[in-house]
């Protein structure tokens, strides 16, 4: 989160993704920099324990949401 807010301010459009367990705390981070609505993406956890096939459909359920936060900036 910090990286993602840090980058939109200097105009750079970002996408931060996270995991459902780290909702409260991506929130609190953006709260603390300044920008309490800043968007992302939530994908549910875990991730890191996912085969190729599981993860690709990760990826395939995060690509819209993340086009367009790249896109509305």
């Amino acid at each position: 989160m910090h990286d993602g807010t840090h980058l939109e301010r200097r105009g750079i459009p970002t996408a931060v993704i996270c995991t459902d367990p780290f909702i409260n705390t991506a929130k609190f981070m953006a709260r603390t920099q300044g920008m309490p609505d800043y968007p992302f993406v939530v994908l549910p956890h875990p991730i890191a324990t996912l085969d190729g096939g599981g993860l690709e459909e990760q990826v395939d359920r995060a690509l819209p949401q993340v086009l367009e936060l790249l896109l509305s900036s």
